[in-house]
């Protein structure tokens, strides 16, 4: 059996890849840097897991998610991200994924994950899933669909409108009125507003 890594820091491919390889035995490693890399990857060599990042050049993790399950219901995924937003981990697990895990998490967890979603249980890290039985914030954020989400991202980093429409393969125009409806959802007047409310969720970052 095989796993698949994608991410696009080749340093956490690299030491991901050598935590994987020594708490289990036989286990063959495959790296992506990039949703469409793995789309072609998994395609070619059937892994048992995918490993998942959230944020990745070009399609999201969110997107790559989707597709491959898509395309193989029976693909497992785990997503392993800097990201811990409540409203994220639901729309990992709405795309398809099987489990949600914190890069802080330490090798032993993550060994944990892994053999659990690989033997067909659901992992999400225990103060996620604590948090998410008791709700959370940011309920306008978690009300959001995946789709929704994952534009309401693109045009809170500043992603433009045809940029966005290209890497999720839709139109402008849908992209558009998305936009329209994610202002109505969320309650905010601009997309300066909608920057402000991502930050406050914690899904968006200022770089210091």
């Amino acid at each position: 059996m095989a796993i698949l890594l994608v991410d696009d820091h080749p340093m956490l491919r690299l030491g991901l890849a050598a935590a994987l390889q020594q708490g289990l035995e036989g286990m063959a490693i495959i790296e992506a840097a990039s949703g469409e890399e793995a789309l072609h990857k998994v395609g070619e060599q059937l892994p048992g897991l995918v490993i998942m990042d959230f944020d990745l050049p070009g399609i999201s993790g969110l997107e790559t998610t989707r597709r491959l399950r898509q395309r193989l219901p029976q693909l497992r995924v785990l997503f392993f991200s800097e990201h811990t937003d409540l409203g994220l981990v639901r729309q990992a697990m709405e795309a398809g994924a099987c489990g949600f895990l914190s890069k802080a998490a330490g090798p032993a967890v993550l060994l944990e994950a892994v053999r659990r979603v690989l033997s067909g249980h659901a992992y999400i890290e225990q103060a996620l899933a604590t948090d998410l039985a008791c709700q959370g914030r940011h309920t306008r954020v978690q009300g959001l669909t995946p789709r929704e989400t994952e534009i309401f991202l693109m045009l809170a980093k500043g992603t433009p409108t045809r940029l966005i429409a290209e890497q999720l393969c839709i139109s402008a125009k849908t992209v558009s009125n998305c936009l329209t409806l994610l202002k109505s959802k969320l309650q905010v007047a601009s997309q300066a507003e909608m920057v402000h409310l991502a930050i406050e969720a914690g899904l968006l970052r200022i770089a210091a």
